[in-house]
Order: structure tokens, then C-alpha cells, then sequence
């Protein structure tokens, strides 16, 4: 344990965390309710690690989340533990030939969608055999996207579980039976406040369309990271082209975009070549970016669950953050905001925050061609003559990565490497789109 703490980076688990483990050893089924960014994932994945025997050729966990960026999350989690066991994630929008592969050898845990795990199912591409241990992240939210059938299909075919662990951010509906909880014990640390280091604000517009006002706000707020909330795609799309007509950079991401796409918003988004995301409630969970400084609810929130959850991606861990909930002249401010609560008063005139410093590199290999962070930066330093402080986040999936270049020098480094290979492979580099 300790080698993984230090691994991490972290000197002590926190009382949840510790509280879970020990669950873990002691009860059969455990419900863990705790606040977003309080560490849920390494305290259901520390137990499961536990329960895992080297020397098993059969996949021995599973893991069902509501979305694939949350997937995502967890298996980058799971890996930084460091612990020898092979892990995969399964879920849509990712090649299902990719993930028939690295089926093929059992993983020791599988992370996945309720309906691709589904699908892998049905198609004999996971043994559920020798699969003991079951954990439902976030499991309110696959519900409330209507996953019932899938995860009951999922569940059902687990015929050797012994121990389960439900996980949420909310004091969820009722669990449904063909769960099979076994007397659960629950493990209750929600706050059922805002985390301390979140502030509550508000500001209110003149108009019924408060795309203006937006505008306004984000110019005061300056080019910090923001996240704006809208409830709709189609809002999505819009308050993201009005933003950008009015000069404020941005991208937009939200569940019908294809899976490319949806890479490409968020690397940019966590790289900094945009520092404002627009998106519907899609973004608000699973999606660990860390440094977020504004959450804006341009559309006030469906609920209070979905109000916590959004508030969720900032003031994680020690960081502090600030909620702003923009309303109409038709609105009113939900009764679960404090009365009280500060309202933003916006300067008379808006100034355009300055422009990102950073541009996003996409190309066209990633692992599966064994292509690494270390290839890439020694490839842009040495054919792209690139200083390290002249390069910013890289991300590489399976078969793409992205590198954060600084946008001053994006022009001479196309030029420089336009002939050149990467690992004696012609690799397209170019302006992610």
C-alpha cells in the first residue's frame, strides 16, 4: 500500500478511503456515498486490487460506468497503481476489433459501458466465469440514462460474484433487486454541503437570451478555466458558435459527437488551447481535468443532483473554485441556493480575455504502433528543434495522440518535421481540427 501511495503521489488515504478498504475486507456488499473529487475511484479500486490473485488466467472484476470518459478515467487510474495486472476498458465509440483484442488474454479487470460489456457478452468475448468482484460506478447515473436493461443483462451473467460495491455522489433512487445486494452496508460521507472551497455566485441578465451576458462574464473572468453548462446539444452548439463570433475562444462537447471529435475537444480543453468548454451534463462526471476555476450554469441546473454534480469539476481535492448560475428575467434561483448568495455586478464594458499561447498538434499513431510520450517529445525536440518549455501536455491513445505545442512556434515545427519519420514510420502531423 504504501508503494502505491507513493506512487501517487499522496502521504495518507482519507477517511473515506480507509473507511471503504475496510469495508471492503468485513462486508459482502458496500454503498459509498461521498462527495465528487473526494477520491471515490481509488476507494473502490484499492479493495478490488486486494481482491485480485496473481497466476489467474480468467478476468476476476468488473467495473460498469455510465460513460466512456469516465471509463477512461478509472483505467488511467488503475494503471498508475502500477500493479502488474493487465486491465482494459470497453466501451462506445472505441474500435470493438481493439477491444476484441486485448480481450483475447483475459484482463484481471475489465471497466466498461453497460452496453458494450453488454455486447462483449453476447459475443463470448468475456468469460464472466471467474469474475468475483463487481463495482457500479456512479450507479444513480446509469440508471437515470436508461441502462437498466443492459446492466440487468450484464449483472445477470455474472453467475460467481461475492462482492459488490456501488459508488455515488448523491443519495441515489432505490437500487433495483436484480442487483442482488446481500445486506449491504452503507458508508455515508456526502457533506450535503458545497465543498468548502466552493464559492456560490449569481448574475442576472436583462435578457431572456443570456448569450450576452455570457460574453460579458467570461471577459471579466478572464482566460482562466471555465466550464459552461447548457442543458440542450443543440444549446451547446450554439452558445459555443455565438462565443466564438464574438472572439472568445472555445470548444463544445457534448454526446452525439463522434468519438474523434469529443478527444479532440477535451485534449484541447485540458491543454489549454482553449480554456472554455461548453457542454451539456455529459461533462459532469467522469471527467477529471483538474484546475477548473469557473463553473457556469448558463441553463440553471434540471435538479439539485445535477446542480452537485457540475459544481463537482471544480474545488477538487484543495483546489478552490467558483460556481456562477447566470438567470433570465423569467428565473428564479433554485430554493436549494443559499439566500444570501453574492451577485456579480459586470464592468461597463467587456474586454476580450487574451488568446490562448497554446495550439494542439494531432498525430496520426499512438500505442498500438508503439508509439510513446518519451517518442514523441524526443521527436519535436530534436526534429522540430523545440525547447521542452515549448511543448505543453501530450496525450496518446490507442492509435492517435495529440502534443500541446506553443502556438508562436506551431508554423516552424510543421516545416521542420514535414519529411521526417517517427520510429522510421511516416507519421501525418498536423493542426488538430
Amino acid at each position: 500500500m504504501q508503494e502505491i501511495l507513493a506512487s501517487l503521489g499522496i502521504k495518507a488515504l482519507n477517511e473515506m478511503q480507509v473507511a471503504a478498504i475496510a469495508a471492503g475486507k468485513t462486508q459482502q456488499d458496500v454503498i459509498l456515498l461521498s462527495d465528487t473529487g473526494s477520491g471515490k475511484t481509488l476507494a473502490f479500486l484499492l479493495p478490488l486490487l486486494e481482491r485480485l490473485q496473481t497466476g489467474v488466467g480468467t478476468t476476476q472484476a468488473l467495473v460498469i460506468t455510465p460513460t466512456r470518459e469516465l471509463a477512461q478515467q478509472i483505467e488511467k487510474v488503475f494503471r498508475s497503481l502500477k500493479t502488474g495486472f493487465k486491465v482494459t476498458s470497453c466501451y462506445g465509440g472505441h474500435l470493438r476489433e481493439t477491444e476484441e483484442n486485448a480481450l483475447k488474454e483475459a484482463p484481471a479487470l475489465i471497466i466498461g459501458t453497460p452496453g458494450r460489456l453488454g455486447d462483449h457478452i453476447r459475443r463470448g468475448n468475456i468469460n464472466t466465469a471467474g469474475i468475483s468482484t463487481l463495482v457500479m460506478d456512479e450507479f444513480d447515473k446509469s440508471f437515470e440514462l436508461g441502462f437498466r436493461e443492459e446492466i440487468a443483462f450484464v449483472v445477470e451473467s455474472l453467475p460467481a460474484v461475492q462482492k459488490r460495491m456501488l459508488t455515488s455522489a448523491t443519495e441515489a433512487a432505490e437500487i433495483p433487486d436484480f442487483i442482488r445486494l446481500q445486506e449491504p452496508v452503507t458508508l455515508n460521507f456526502l457533506s450535503g454541503e458545497a465543498p468548502a472551497a466552493l464559492t456560490l455566485k449569481t448574475l442576472e441578465s436583462p435578457e431572456k437570451d443570456k448569450a450576452d451576458t455570457l460574453f460579458r462574464l467570461i471577459c471579466m473572468l478572464g482566460n482562466r478555466p471555465t466550464i459552461v453548462f447548457c442543458n440542450h446539444r443543440e444549446s451547446v452548439e450554439r452558445t459555443s458558435q455565438l462565443l466564438a463570433d464574438k472572439g472568445i475562444v472555445n470548444v463544445f462537447y457534448h454526446g452525439a459527437l463522434e468519438q474523434a471529435d469529443r478527444d479532440v475537444a477535451l485534449c484541447k480543453f485540458r491543454n489549454g488551447t482553449s480554456n472554455v468548454l461548453v457542454t451539456t451534463d455529459l461533462a459532469a462526471r467522469g471527467l477529471d481535468i483538474p484546475h477548473i476555476r469557473y463553473i457556469i450554469h448558463y441553463h440553471l441546473p434540471q435538479n439539485e443532483d445535477t446542480f452537485i454534480h457540475r459544481n463537482g469539476r471544480t474545488a477538487r481535492m484543495d483546489a478552490s473554485g467558483t460556481a456562477i448560475l447566470i438567470t433570465g428575467p423569467e428565473e428564479t434561483l433554485p430554493p436549494y441556493i443559499p439566500e444570501g448568495t453574492e451577485t456579480i455586478t459586470l464592468p461597463e464594458t467587456a474586454t476580450l480575455p487574451d488568446r490562448p499561447q497554446w495550439s494542439t498538434l494531432y498525430i496520426s499513431a499512438g500505442k498500438k504502433d508503439k508509439v510513446n510520450k518519451v517518442d514523441i517529445v524526443g521527436f519535436f525536440t530534436n526534429k522540430g528543434k523545440l525547447k521542452k518549455e515549448d511543448l505543453g501536455l501530450i496525450e496518446v491513445k490507442d492509435f492517435i495522440a495529440f502534443a500541446a505545442v506553443r502556438k508562436s512556434k506551431v508554423s516552424q515545427v510543421l516545416q521542420l518535421i514535414k519529411n521526417e519519420k517517427m520510429k522510421n514510420k511516416k507519421v501525418r502531423i498536423e493542426v488538430a481540427k
